[in-house]
């Protein structure tokens, strides 16, 4: 394994409180993200004088509560330390995503999402400048306000030097993913060549596939991540989205790989049957994924010798999840190895690395 390339195409960071003292603008750094205690005692965070992020904290702090107990790894703010264990993984680049600041479009206020949204990619890009080479950020883009967004997408891409933007799956001001207002904001990537990546959360106030049928953190967290994407993925392919942006790149992450033979079939089969209710769709919906997407795949798939079976060894990127509490670490990649068993070793290759150089154009 040591002579092949490993790309973590999905690591993330933990966002430390000084960023929202240190990086927000004056104006808005009152009303910015601080940790709190709801009325249990639970462990959350004050947002523009809301109390948001209970579920988040929760799973992310562990079920005790505790947090003085909680152990995170301080490669998620100390980008030394994360580049020392990614080395003692066998991991080469990092592409990254927040952890805390998925959570931000909770606040109604478009103008204080967009100052957040800004500081937190300042203080990402000074995380990465530790090893420009090594570690690339992904935007966190204000998509309520979709000026704000693309002012943000071409700033962090043409400035700090990102790779990537990234989108909630669930709705951004009661508009889904596919709107046709966001038709400007897949024009402009596609134009700039920044895929769009799609990474759920887990918040209390942002509409979230299963929330009307859970309150468990867990059964939501469960439900959230693969429901969430397979919506977004439909409405891209289905209304159209990927046939008028045909160079738009899209990945889907961390939701695991094994429902997606089993969602390209489905879609497959209803244009077959009800292709008359979908006239937007001119190719099969397989053939739109496999021309423009990818999804990942982590140490904990046991499904993807299936997914590459049935959809291919293109549309995989590995990522680690590193470093949060559910992730496996230490033993990211020897575990994905051994999963991965089954694979060819041409296509291993392309899972741990070619396919996330060309998707965030790092080759």
């Amino acid at each position: 394994m040591s002579q092949i390339s490993v790309v973590d195409a999905d690591g993330h960071v933990t966002e430390p409180m000084s960023l929202w003292t240190d990086y927000v603008e004056p104006a808005y750094r009152e009303r910015a993200p601080r940790p709190v205690l709801d009325e249990r005692g639970r462990p959350c965070m004050l947002l523009d004088g809301r109390l948001v992020m209970r579920h988040a904290m929760l799973l992310t702090l562990g079920p005790d509560y505790d947090v003085a107990a909680a152990k995170f790894r301080a490669g998620g703010w100390d980008p030394q330390a994360r580049l020392r264990d990614m080395d003692s993984e066998g991991i080469d680049l990092a592409v990254l995503f927040p952890s805390v600041a998925f959570y931000l479009p909770e606040t109604s206020d478009a103008a204080l999402t967009a100052a957040l949204c800004r500081a937190y990619n300042d203080w990402l890009a000074d995380y990465c400048r530790a090893a420009p080479s090594r570690l690339f950020g992904v935007a966190m883009l204000p998509l309520a306000d979709l000026d704000a967004a693309i002012r943000e997408l071409e700033r962090a891409t043409e400035k700090l030097g990102f790779r990537g933007a990234f989108v909630r799956p669930n709705p951004y001001a009661g508009r889904p993913i596919h709107h046709p207002a966001y038709e400007r904001f897949w024009e402009r990537a596609a134009a700039l060549g920044v895929p769009v990546t799609v990474h759920e959360g887990l918040s209390d106030g942002i509409p979230t596939l299963g929330r009307d049928r859970f309150e468990n953190p867990a059964m939501l967290h469960v439900l959230s991540h693969p429901f969430e994407q397979m919506a977004a993925c439909a409405g891209l392919i289905l209304t159209g989205v990927l046939e008028r942006h045909p160079t738009l790149r899209v990945a889907f992450l961390e939701s695991g790989s094994a429902w997606l033979p089993y969602w390209l079939d489905r879609m497959d089969g209803h244009l077959e049957t009800w292709g008359k209710l979908l006239p937007a769709v001119r190719m099969k919906p397989s053939e739109y994924f496999k021309r423009q997407c990818v999804i990942s795949t982590d140490p904990e798939d046991g499904a993807l010798e299936a997914t590459v079976r049935l959809v291919g060894d293109d549309c995989v990127v590995w990522a680690s999840d590193y470093p949060h509490p559910d992730a496996h670490f230490p033993g990211a990649v020897s575990e994905s190895v051994k999963k991965m068993a089954g694979v060819p070793e041409a296509s291993r290759h392309k899972i741990f690395a070619t396919n996330a150089l060309r998707l965030y154009n790092l080759a």
